[in-house]
């Protein structure tokens, strides 16, 4: 007999998600006092969270904080956008896509990280650096989900449009572009975390201010609790920003006929 699921309020979820938590930092410190675990390598839960509220007590992180979200917001707006123009062009465009189709796998396939160092040079140890690696890393995510985006079309949709009377103009804009733009918001969620990596690795790298900047220093001491603060903050503020994406996706794909989400 199959056992059917029950269904439980969005509350309860989030009660033993606080619960799992919990257990999950009890051992944690547990292990670390106890000497089950080096805490000079993997850090103690209430020393991290002593020195992340010191942090805000202190005022210490808000400069730093904004710097680091403003490139991430950056990279994540601007590498969506190129992305989703670019995938739209070639989708559109069969020539033109094969064409470029080796030279944008062979970019894609390129390990960007290591263009850090490059941008540096080119726009110096301020925010652009960081941005333009945020790029890259964005605009694939969201090019190749655009590109299959629009290819998923279906065609009957297409002909029945023709039939009456759209041009290629409208069904870009009725057609084309919403089917695209469901695919974007599922990138997006993948995107959100690579505009973090781009701005916290390029702050690695070389800049005298952002997260990736104060983590480096604890790093330099061997600080490991203010780093694991620092990793906290970071998975903080991408989880908020992946959910701002979730809300822009609830609101924007309510006419999507296969789309829900809890």
């Amino acid at each position: 007999m199959a056992i059917q699921a029950q269904r439980h309020s969005p509350a309860f979820f989030w009660a033993v998600r606080l619960l799992l938590l919990t257990v999950l930092l009890a051992a944690w410190q547990w292990g670390a006092q106890s000497g089950l675990i080096a805490s000079y390598l993997f850090g103690e839960p209430l020393k991290v969270g002593r020195n992340f509220f010191a942090w805000f007590a202190s005022g210490k992180i808000y400069y730093h904080l904004m710097i680091t979200l403003f490139e991430t917001a950056a990279a994540l707006v601007l590498g969506s956008l190129f992305g989703f123009v670019a995938g739209l062009c070639l989708a559109l465009n069969n020539f033109l896509e094969r064409v470029l189709d080796p030279f944008l796998k062979a970019l894609n396939a390129m390990p960007r990280v290591v263009l850090a160092p490059i941008f540096a040079v080119w726009f110096g140890l301020g925010p652009g650096s960081k941005i333009a690696l945020g790029i890259t890393l964005v605009f694939f995510v969201v090019f190749f989900n655009v590109l299959q985006g629009v290819r998923e079309v279906s065609q009957t949709a297409i002909d029945s449009s023709r039939m009456l009377g759209a041009d290629r103009r409208h069904l870009i804009r009725h057609v084309y572009v919403p089917s695209a733009t469901s695919w974007v918001f599922s990138s997006l969620h993948s995107a959100v975390g690579m505009a973090f990596v781009g701005a916290v690795i390029g702050e690695y790298l070389g800049s005298a201010a952002g997260v990736g900047y104060l983590i480096l220093q604890a790093e330099s001491v061997f600080d490991i609790d203010t780093v694991i603060a620092g990793i906290a903050l970071l998975t903080i503020f991408a989880l908020l920003l992946d959910y701002g994406v979730t809300l822009a996706e609830r609101r924007l794909l309510r006419w999507h006929p296969n789309f829900s989400r809890q």
